[in-house]
C-alpha cells in the first residue's frame, strides 16, 4: 500500500473533523461519473464538485453522503466559466457523520434530512411488513407471476432414496 492511501485510511479513522479555511459540509446529491458528483451546500445551492483519483478504490460515495469540500475557489471558477466548482477533500463517514451532527458547523438544512433519513428507513422497514399481510389477497392489478420455464427442477432422488429404506 502507498504512503499516500495509508494516510487517507488514517485521516478517516478519524472521529473528530475541522473544517479548513474555505472547507466546508456538502451533501452528494447525483454521480455524474468521471469523477465529477453534483452536491448541494447549506444554503441549499448546487453545484458539481471534482472527486479526486487518489479516492478511487479507497472510498465509495452515494447519493446522500456527505463530503467536505474545498470550496475556496467556487466564485473564480464559476466565473471562468468552469462547470466544476469544488473538489472534495474529505468523504464523511457514519460515525463521523453523527459526531459532526452534535457540533456547531453541522450546517442547520442538512440536520432535518438526516433525522428524516433515518427515521424514515427505520419506519419504511416496519410498516409494509404489517400492512402488507391484510393486503396480501391483491394483486393491485398485475399480472400473475409465470414459472420460469429455463429452470428445470432435478428429479427428488433423496425423497425416492428416503421412501425405498423407509419400507
Amino acid at each position: 500500500m502507498k504512503a499516500g492511501r495509508k494516510n487517507l485510511r488514517r485521516a478517516c479513522s478519524e472521529d473528530a473533523v475541522t473544517l479548513g479555511e474555505g472547507e466546508s459540509i456538502m451533501q452528494v446529491l447525483a454521480l455524474r461519473g468521471s469523477n465529477v458528483i453534483e452536491v448541494m451546500d447549506a444554503k441549499g445551492v448546487k453545484s458539481l464538485a471534482l472527486f479526486p483519483a487518489k479516492f478511487q478504490k479507497s472510498f465509495w460515495i452515494k447519493n446522500g453522503n456527505f463530503v467536505v469540500v474545498d470550496a475556496s475557489g467556487r466564485d473564480q471558477a464559476l466565473e471562468s466559466g468552469s462547470k466544476i466548482a469544488c473538489v472534495v477533500s474529505q468523504v464523511l463517514f457514519h460515525d463521523q457523520v453523527r459526531a459532526m451532527e452534535k457540533s456547531e458547523e453541522w450546517p442547520a438544512i442538512f440536520k432535518s434530512t438526516s433525522k428524516e433519513g433515518s427515521e424514515a428507513g427505520t419506519q419504511e422497514g416496519t410498516r409494509p411488513q404489517i400492512e402488507e399481510e391484510p393486503d396480501s389477497d391483491e394483486d393491485d392489478d398485475l399480472p400473475p407471476l409465470e414459472a420460469n420455464t429455463n429452470r428445470q427442477r432435478p428429479f427428488e432422488l433423496y425423497a425416492d432414496s428416503e421412501s425405498d429404506s423407509d419400507s
